[in-house]
């Protein structure tokens, strides 16, 4: 198939329109390197571009014909014939597009085409569609999940060989490769699953949008999530943290309190910890509203919490409680990001000093005194209420090694009878 073509079109009988569509190599000046391909639309003197994700050699360009050569039986032939698909099925939308235009009263430019292609592509493209969940996202301040589709628009990307895909031509074969994929690359089945469901997540709402056909590509791959190993600790561990002096190292005193502090707080994530404002703190009562949930919780604000406040707290100039995020007007989320990394870093370096095997993280404390308050006796509805869950079956996973422990419990009083 050569991708050059001229389209002659009788506009309103009067005007004859002569169009020309071009698939076009663009060579890099730097040697072994890929170019890249576009596509030239000429609507008389005027010129327009638009460019492609495709990336070939100048080998597997042919410029007489201007297509891509055929390659060996490869993998790179493989990413070759994909290209060629992609290219053949992006002609036509601009086939479409330059039909619907001529059939319009109103006059039209190559500049026109172009910018209704990119309009048309962001949405009947996987990359495109995603591209745009993931400013959707963080236009409407949800930028975690934001991050999350973003993380996983580039996995794909990566899968694909930076090649878009239609959606329509996303089906059950091309998301069992992509599990298998995931899966040779030593990630972990949470990990796998982690990225299908956000995917499946963009396919059928791109589906439901753009009122697609529905291929059920999630039909043969699993999505369900395996429990995680015990990611508690002991009071015993707590209490040795608690006394552990640490004054000589200002970040690993930090790590630690900012440790203690979400233990204090009955778990409370270190993303809200960030964003604590001084408003959040009325009197004795600490209420704030989860970043990842939106619940409103309340929590009555202790001394040991005042302890670490001092330590910390943010200069007046500021609206937040903590000094975490000190310049607000600065991408907040990213200096809390850079902090949460540093703390996690430093948490697990002295998880190694008190002896543990399992790495001590922020997370450690929000599971441990969910376990620690349920073998003390605390009923499962006031820790899911305390913990800020949706229901009792989310504390559940966290509760799973502890019931693990007390069966274990239970069989050997048993066994301790034979």
């Amino acid at each position: 198939m050569q991708e050059k073509t001229i389209i002659t079109i009788n506009y309103l009988s009067k005007q004859i329109i002569m169009i020309l569509l071009k698939l076009k190599y663009l060579p890099t000046r730097i040697k072994g390197r890929k170019g890249s391909l576009c596509y030239q639309v000429a609507n008389g003197k005027e010129m327009g571009q638009i460019d492609t994700p495709y990336r070939i050699f100048s080998t597997e360009w042919d410029s007489q014909k201007c297509l891509i050569r055929t390659a060996a039986p490869s993998a790179r032939a493989n990413y070759l014939e994909s290209v060629k698909r992609n290219i053949r099925y992006d002609m036509e939308c601009i086939h479409n597009i330059i039909n619907m235009l001529c059939a319009s009263p109103s006059s039209f430019t190559a500049r026109t085409i172009v910018r209704e292609y990119r309009k048309r592509s962001a949405r009947r493209t996987f990359f495109g569609y995603m591209e745009r969940m993931v400013v959707l996202y963080c236009e409407q301040g949800k930028s975690r999940t934001s991050e999350t589709f973003l993380t996983t628009l580039n996995s794909f990307r990566r899968f694909r060989s930076d090649v878009d895909i239609s959606l329509e031509d996303v089906d059950a074969e091309l998301i069992q490769s992509y599990a298998s994929w995931l899966k040779h690359s030593g990630l972990s089945p949470n990990t796998v699953t982690f990225y299908l469901k956000r995917l499946r997540t963009a396919y059928n709402r791109a589906v439901d949008e753009n009122h697609l056909p529905d291929n059920r590509p999630f039909r043969w791959v699993s999505t369900s999530i395996e429990r995680t190993p015990k990611r508690a600790v002991s009071l015993q561990l707590i209490k040795r943290l608690k006394a552990l002096e640490l004054g000589d190292n200002p970040s690993k005193q930090f790590a630690k309190d900012m440790f203690l502090f979400s233990f204090y707080t009955r778990g409370m994530s270190f993303v809200d910890i960030a964003y604590l404002e001084k408003k959040n703190l009325n009197g004795n009562v600490l209420s704030y509203r989860r970043k990842k949930t939106n619940q409103l919780l309340h929590l009555y604000w202790e001394s040991c919490m005042q302890d670490i406040l001092k330590r910390y707290a943010a200069d007046s100039s500021s609206p937040y409680l903590f000094s975490i995020i000190k310049k607000s007007a600065h991408n907040p989320r990213e200096q809390y990001k850079r902090a949460f990394f540093r703390v996690n870093r430093n948490l697990k370096e002295i998880g190694k000093s008190l002896g543990l095997s399992e790495s001590l993280t922020l997370y450690c404390a929000r599971h441990s005194w969910a376990s620690i308050a349920r073998s003390s006796g605390v009923p499962l509805s006031v820790i899911s209420e305390g913990m800020g869950h949706d229901s009792e079956k989310t504390t559940q996973i966290y509760l799973t090694s502890l019931k693990t422990e007390v069966i274990d419990k239970a069989n050997r009083k048993i066994l301790s009878l034979l």
